[in-house]
């Protein structure tokens, strides 16, 4: 790995995962490190697509797999040829957020895990909560081993340098389960790495590993299609929001 401002960069030679060896890695790297990189995840037509339709003006979007020009990503073999090595042939999308960083909208994001999935309604059942609505929607922190069953794909149409608040996570630390915030603050970060992927690419991870992103250092587009994924039905008579 190289070294870079005091923090690790990940590269081809360690956790990108290439067409060459046909996914085969994908699943003993996400559970080992809880994230690998697949630089060419969608072709340049496809990306052409998404662009015009998600231009670089718009800063975020919640509850993307409402969008028309979105509800046939989850399903193409595209991206199901990386998550289905996962979580298996049953997976189906459960959430959709654009993310972008421009000059005009730039922030950064401090270290956290990814506790949040979206429903259809509030049922009260043990281990969820709190419950909030964004966007109209509801929100609820589940039990852990939902999350456990959860996978990410974030799919990138520009791409994600050292100048445009990349990802940072640390390996495995998915495997701890759900931390405090006093835990995540003592945690040492000084072995975190920047995930630079690009355009086209797409980063995998478990939404329990710690992760962090730094506001951009040039005025220029980050946009990312993050898409959450599941096999497993809630308990309890809960259902998501979206099934794709």
């Amino acid at each position: 790995m190289l070294a870079c401002k005091n923090k690790m960069t990940v590269t081809r030679s360690t956790m990108y995962i290439t067409s060459r060896n046909r996914f085969e890695e994908l699943a003993g790297a996400v559970e080992r490190d809880g994230f690998a990189i697949v630089p060419n995840c969608l072709d340049d037509s496809s990306i052409e697509r998404l662009s015009e339709s998600l231009d670089d003006t718009q800063y975020g979007q919640r509850n993307l797999l409402r969008e028309p020009v979105i509800q046939k990503l989850p399903l193409s073999q595209e991206v199901l040829r990386v998550i289905a090595p996962v979580l298996g042939p049953d997976c189906f999308a459960t959430k959709g957020i654009l993310f972008n960083k421009t000059q005009k909208s730039n922030w950064k994001v401090p270290w956290h895990q990814d506790l949040t999935i979206t429903v259809q309604e509030r049922i009260e059942a043990e281990g969820f909560g709190p419950w909030t609505i964004k966007g109209g929607v509801v929100n609820v922190q589940p039990r852990e081993d939902v999350l456990r069953g959860i996978l990410a794909i974030r799919i990138h149409l520009d791409a994600n340098d050292h100048q445009n608040g990349p990802l940072r996570v640390i390996h495995g630390s998915h495997k701890h389960g759900r931390l405090t915030a006093k835990q995540i603050a003592k945690w040492d970060k000084s072995g975190s790495v920047e995930c630079l992927v690009p355009k086209g690419g797409a980063l995998l991870m478990r939404p329990l590993l710690l992760h962090a992103s730094s506001a951009c250092l040039l005025p220029k587009s980050r946009r990312v299609i993050h898409l959450e994924y599941s096999s497993l039905d809630l308990p309890c008579g809960l259902r998501w929001l979206t099934k794709v």
